[in-house]
């Protein structure tokens, strides 16, 4: 693996040159995308992956490859991570963390509230590989105490959890979990390590989705997972080689290019989210809005203490979330009623809560009622861009006046 950590600290040297050097040989500046499946080898080569190591040469692109290596290099320096693994999507970076710390009679506790596949996963996959899975509502720490087991090998959290905005206490969660001797995993998809590095707060694993803000263009899929060197190999070797979820170079090459701008461009989202989430604090037509950076946030202070951004997410009631639907998927014009989030244009999406509770979150009534202080009736999930914001209000409100 290449050495190509730049001492800077600072956010904005680390997202351009991170994990990147001139080419030795042509020296151009900007990195070059290695599309090759395999390179040559030496005669005594292992074709195992049983004998990989860090000083394997690269042998496989499934193994390996130069242009995945500095994204990985560059995602590690921006999380303050020892080491980092990208595979071909956020998914695939959660199931890896998962058969790598989870096995038949094993325990895990994981936020009640999380993305639909991963909430899907752990209702359904998990259970039949035999592995316990207890849902918590990891806001509140007194939760998590009285469920944890003798057999619990991973605690997993999202923050801020999808798609309410419900946060976590990371520090709070990591004392525990290092008290009880169990690894801890944070997806900070929402947050970017530009506003929280969960690693520093004590997690012992965090992972991205790199298809959202990092890569942050809404053209290339991936994900990854970034912690301890030793705990990053084992996954690379037992997880990544062996199934196979590896990313395409050329997907790693636009999320890296994408990278270069993430301190700019979350400072812009952040900019423009607060513009409009006041806007429609302030909207007749809006029930609620639910946004870290308000003060309206039930754990506003809480995302004070641990953001140094709030991100661009912002989810919002109306009294008919689905009739409103149907308005803005067909009057919006400049946001686009699309899924995903984190991208450089604003995307819009409708989630009925009884529908959440029937495919994706199967909660008791205490959590129901807590989902429900957040959801409502439903929520609309609104990724804010990097469009002028004065915009956005725009269109939002004249699709608004129509309902």
């Amino acid at each position: 693996m290449t050495e190509t950590r730049i001492k800077s600290e600072n956010m904005r040297t680390l997202a351009i040159h991170a994990g990147e050097e001139p080419d030795k040989t042509t020296h151009a500046s900007a990195p070059n995308i290695v599309m090759s499946t395999t390179f040559l080898a030496d005669a005594d080569a292992s074709f195992s992956a049983e004998d990989f190591g860090d000083d394997t040469p690269f042998f496989y692109s499934r193994w390996g490859n130069p242009t995945v290596t500095q994204l990985e290099d560059k995602l590690a320096a921006l999380e303050g991570a020892e080491a980092g693994i990208a595979f071909a999507s956020g998914m695939a970076a959660v199931t890896a963390l998962f058969l790598h710390t989870l096995k038949a009679g094993d325990h895990l506790i994981i936020s009640d509230i999380s993305y639909a596949a991963t909430a899907e996963l752990s209702h359904n996959l998990l259970p039949n590989l035999g592995i316990e899975v207890t849902r918590v509502d990891l806001s509140n720490i007194e939760n998590l105490r009285g469920k944890i087991k003798d057999n619990t090998r991973l605690i997993y959290a999202e923050n801020p959890a999808n798609p309410i905005l419900r946060l976590t206490d990371i520090e709070a969660v990591a004392t525990i979990s290092y008290e009880r001797n169990i690894p801890f995993a944070v997806d900070a998809t929402f947050a970017t390590p530009v506003a929280v590095r969960p690693l520093s707060l004590g997690a012992d694993y965090v992972i991205h989705s790199l298809t959202k803000y990092l890569g942050g263009h809404g053209d290339a899929i991936g994900g990854a997972v970034l912690g301890k060197k030793s705990d990053i190999a084992l996954i690379r070797k037992n997880i990544a080689i062996r199934t196979g979820g590896i990313i395409s170079p050329f997907n790693a090459w636009l999320i890296m290019r994408g990278l270069a701008t993430l301190p700019i461009r979350m400072k812009a989202h952040e900019e423009g989210a607060f513009i409009v989430a006041r806007f429609l604090e302030e909207h007749s037509k809006i029930k609620r809005v639910i946004y870290p950076g308000l003060p309206s946030h039930p754990q506003h202070d809480l995302a004070v203490r641990q953001m140094k951004n709030f991100s661009g997410m912002i989810t919002f009631q109306v009294d008919d979330g689905q009739t409103c639907a149907k308005i803005f998927s067909k009057h919006l014009k400049i946001i686009h009623y699309a899924v995903s989030l984190g991208h450089h244009r604003s995307l819009i999406f409708y989630l009925p809560t009884q529908e959440l509770l029937r495919t994706s979150f199967w909660l008791d009534d205490e959590q129901k009622r807590s989902f429900e202080e957040y959801a409502g009736d439903g929520i609309f999930r609104l990724s804010v861009g990097l469009e002028e914001p004065e915009d956005l209000c725009k269109d939002l409100d004249n699709a608004l006046s129509l309902l």
